[in-house]
């Protein structure tokens, strides 16, 4: 590893804030899953902004709750790292100032305030400069405040939802993805300005405390295809990785960390319930963790791609040549989603 590199690793590592999570997170848990609601923030806000749609609007942009659409599927579970789920542009024309608030307002909710301003960097680094919306485009599934309703934002490393929990037993309403690229430089190995790679620092730091026979089950050299975040139930035995069960106590407690470091970008509800989720298929010991050697910027042995991963639960973070991190979260490997 080089010096710089090194140094990186340390500074940033100290400097990171540790999420409390609960130490039922290694059982199963029998309560029921923490979530969000139809009057959280963010769905009160899908709420008003629906209120405010015309028919025009509507057509464009409002769906049946299991439209399918011909080249993606059940249009409201898929993802990608760049997309438009629908053509207007939440800075446009197409909506008044006043819904383009509440559309923010939304995406607010969805994420902890004390990353808004990193995902509005993050957003418009990735637009070439443009401000938050003029790459973005929403959806609406269902009727908001309903039964069933879904709100969904996409755009280029963007794709977040809001549900109210009407998706039962399913974290942050389905499958959804983050990411950066912070310019030329960013494919470097420090990726200098990213500001995701903080959670690839936590995870390094967990991987340089394996044994010889740890990283022989760790270190795998072909990564998998970054969107493939299906998910694996029973047949998690069989995948490569090293068992979360073989850590020591002092390695669990950084695992937790490294899960603390994901999930802190969100809105407490979503993290509570994809923490919930985790528990109800076993906590941390039903996972496996995998870092890959392919595609490793610098040959340096920090790893830039790695994957925790349980029956039900997928944290793919593939950080070369920029970051892409696909997630999928439920509380069963049966619940059907459009990840592959």
């Amino acid at each position: 590893m080089s010096l710089s590199r090194r140094r990186f690793l340390q500074r940033t590592t100290a400097a990171a804030a540790v999420l409390p999570l609960a130490p039922t997170l290694w059982a199963t848990a029998k309560a029921g899953p923490a979530a969000p609601t139809k009057t959280s923030a963010a769905e009160t806000a899908v709420k008003a902004l629906y209120d405010t749609l015309s028919e025009v609007q509507k057509k464009a942009i409002c769906f049946d709750w299991d439209h399918i659409d011909p080249n993606r599927g059940l249009l409201r579970t898929f993802t990608a790292n760049n997309w438009q789920i629908t053509k207007p542009m939440v800075r446009s024309e197409f909506y008044t100032k006043s819904q383009q608030t509440i559309i923010h307002d939304v995406f607010r909710g969805l994420v902890s305030p004390e990353w808004h301003d990193r995902f509005v960097k993050q957003a418009k680094e990735d637009a070439g400069g443009q401000a938050w919306g003029s790459q973005q485009s929403i959806a609406i599934f269902g009727t908001p405040g309903g039964e069933q309703f879904e709100f969904v934002l996409s755009g280029r490393h963007q794709t977040l939802r809001a549900d109210g929990n009407t998706e039962k037993h399913v974290a942050f309403g389905g499958p959804i993805f983050y990411g950066h690229a912070a310019g030329t430089d960013d494919e470097a190995a420090d990726h200098p300005g990213n500001v995701f790679w903080s959670q690839a620092v936590a995870a390094n730091k967990l991987a340089a405390t394996l044994s010889g026979a740890q990283r022989k089950l760790a270190l795998v050299a072909e990564s998998p295809k970054e969107a493939a975040v299906g998910f694996a139930g029973k047949a998690i035995a069989d995948r490569p990785g090293l068992p979360v069960t073989d850590l020591s106590a002092d390695q669990k407690a950084e695992v937790q960390t490294v899960l603390g470091k994901l999930l802190e970008p969100f809105r407490t509800e979503d993290r509570d319930e994809a923490t919930q989720c985790l528990k109800t298929q076993g906590g941390l010991d039903a996972c496996k963790l995998s870092f890959f050697t392919d595609n490793d910027i610098g040959d340096d042995g920090v790893w830039d791609n790695w994957r925790v991963e349980g029956p039900s639960f997928v944290w793919h973070y593939r950080g070369a040549p920029h970051v892409h991190v696909w997630v999928n979260v439920a509380a069963d490997a049966g619940v059907k989603t459009n990840a592959r």
